[in-house]
């Protein structure tokens, strides 16, 4: 934390000095050790202003830089110009007493601090319980959330309660239909209507409350509202149940009631951006691409399609001054979203505060078999199902553990597995492990201060190297924040998991014959357990203290 602020002040003292522009510069962790600790990239973001070629620019930054010879070891140019430090061991025993003093806020930054961000995400339609496949963007949502909030956002969850259009008038349908059927089964059924088990427990629900009060009624408003009310109550449980809470529920509905629909079309129109077609209203769209056409906003029938109520819907959103607006979708969206940003930006609304991450599949396999699911049609697998056959944290981890980008193949069996074998059990047993180590140390630990700890008494290439990766994580946690990819902070605490492995194997921790290094080490322990259970935090599973040993 303060060694990045460390490099970045020093290059800025430079900087002034030169009468050089101060720009925003990335500190990256060079992958290869012979190319130092950390490399400034600011040369480059220099060259185009001062008309200069960086490594010329480099060399000028260099020489005024002033630095202290026992915490860097030595300053170099790298390729097209990159500035790299070399890093003494010294710094980094004297920077690792940060990760105990800040303890839980280690990792956490200040530089989104007074801006405010919006996540909407799940959004799913309140026509049917969660299924396993929401898991997907209800975990990455969570994690991202977590995210923004430690890159110093203050966080806005909503979610986006689809309760208007046909699928909803398909819902009041289906449940009459049950209803119906309890006093007459050869009551038909809507041949595209929800089957799902739970429309049958809606209409006992119903039953129970009104009899047979209702049969025959040609009026589908209780039957909407009860199947939406049952529906939502178990979204919102199955949420509960993974440790999420939305601060808004923002409803469709409000949209046509108070008028926003109406007036977005409206504005539209004043824009010289729609016009009329078989009955229909269309709205011109700014082709990029050959095949991009104009898209419906209004059927013929009057009704909006669900482009319109998207649209409404950012710009509200942009109304209410957010700093950052992310959305998380399926891949069902990856052209429609582009759409409405389209119609909202051709109005004049500035989008580039929208960031919109797209996800895709899962695929769900148990040994050899995949698991089906479906939307509308028969059974399906239930989130609530998948939490209870492999555990909260499992769920959490599986569905984070790939890029939101890729394909994910979801495999249950492995995901049951408590062995090394299972991702999430290997790194919470790393964290277990530390925490059983401290256990073991016993009555030295009745003497053990974290705050007059000997840091530099540790100078074991095994040592300096956990000590280091330890130190990576606010870089981490801010690259990560940034680009809002989760999956890389599991990537990185595997990294964490290794190297303190093989710190406990080659460092005896223990020793009451040398209590200071003993000391040191236990630091090192205990400030690795810190990073697993912030990065834990970040992702959205727990940091368990006792598991069972990994074969």
């Amino acid at each position: 934390m303060a060694l990045i602020s460390f490099i970045k002040n020093i290059i800025e003292k430079s900087l002034l000095e030169l009468n050089f522009p101060v720009k925003e510069q990335t500190i990256d962790i060079p992958k290869e050790e012979k190319f130092g600790d950390y490399s400034s990239n600011i040369a480059m973001l220099l060259t185009k202003e001062l008309k200069k070629t960086p490594r010329v620019i480099a060399a000028e930054i260099i020489e005024k830089i002033e630095y202290d010879k026992s915490r860097i070891s030595k300053i170099e140019i790298a390729g097209p110009g990159f500035i790299n430090f070399f890093i003494n061991d010294a710094f980094y025993t004297d920077e690792i007493t940060t990760v105990l003093e800040f303890g839980d806020n280690f990792g956490k930054s200040e530089k989104n601090k007074g801006k405010k961000a919006n996540l909407e995400w799940v959004s799913a339609n309140p026509t049917k319980p969660l299924h396993a496949g929401h898991g997907r963007q209800i975990c990455l949502g969570k994690s991202i959330a977590n995210l923004l909030e430690w890159s110093g956002f203050e966080l806005t969850r909503e979610y986006y309660y689809n309760d208007a259009g046909n699928q909803m008038s398909l819902l009041a349908k289906s449940v009459k239909a049950r209803y119906e059927q309890i006093f007459d089964e050869n009551y038909p059924f809507p041949e595209d209507g929800y089957q799902g088990n739970y429309i049958k427990d809606i209409a006992e629900v119903i039953r129970l409350e009104k009899g047979d009060s209702l049969r025959g009624t040609d009026e589908l408003d209780y039957f909407r509202k009860k199947g939406e009310e049952y529906n939502f109550e178990s979204i919102k449980s199955t949420l509960v149940e993974l440790g999420i809470k939305h601060d808004i529920f923002f409803n469709e509905s409000s949209l046509y009631s108070e008028g926003t629909i109406k007036n977005i079309i409206e504005e539209f129109t004043k824009a010289g951006l729609t016009y009329e077609k078989d009955g229909a209203i269309w709205l011109k769209i700014e082709k990029e691409q050959e095949h991009q056409k104009d898209k419906v906003i209004v059927k013929a029938s009057g009704e909006p399609t669900y482009r319109l109520p998207d649209m409404a819907y950012h710009i509200n959103k942009i109304k209410r001054g957010y700093d950052l607006i992310v959305d998380i979708f399926g891949s069902d969206h990856g052209e429609t979203y582009r759409e409405v940003l389209k119609g909202i930006s051709s109005l004049g609304y500035d989008t580039s505060n929208i960031k919109v991450i797209i996800h895709q599949m899962v695929t769900f396999k148990s040994g050899n078999e995949s698991v089906k699911m479906s939307g509308r049609f028969g059974t399906f697998y239930a989130l609530d199902d998948l939490i209870s056959d492999i555990g909260k944290d499992a769920v959490q981890f599986f569905f984070i553990m790939r890029s939101a980008g890729s394909h994910l193949d979801f495999d249950i069996e492995l995901a049951k597995d408590e062995s090394d074998k299972n991702p999430v059990y290997y790194l919470q047993y790393a964290h277990a492990r530390i925490c059983g180590i401290l256990r073991n140390a016993g009555e030295l630990m009745d003497d053990f201060d974290s705050k007059n700890i000997d840091f530099s008494l540790l100078k074991e290439k095994d040592e300096i190297d956990l000590i280091k990766i330890l130190l990576q994580f606010p870089l981490e946690v801010e690259s990560v924040a940034y680009s809002l990819e989760p999956h890389k902070i599991i990537t990185y605490l595997n990294q964490v998991a290794e190297n303190f492995h093989r710190f406990y194997r080659n460092c005896r921790v223990i020793n009451t014959e040398n209590k200071p290094l003993s000391f040191a080490r236990l630091g090192l322990a205990l400030s690795a357990k810190q990073i697993l259970k912030n990065g834990f935090h970040i992702l959205g599973i727990s940091a368990p203290e006792r598991m069972e040993k990994l074969p």
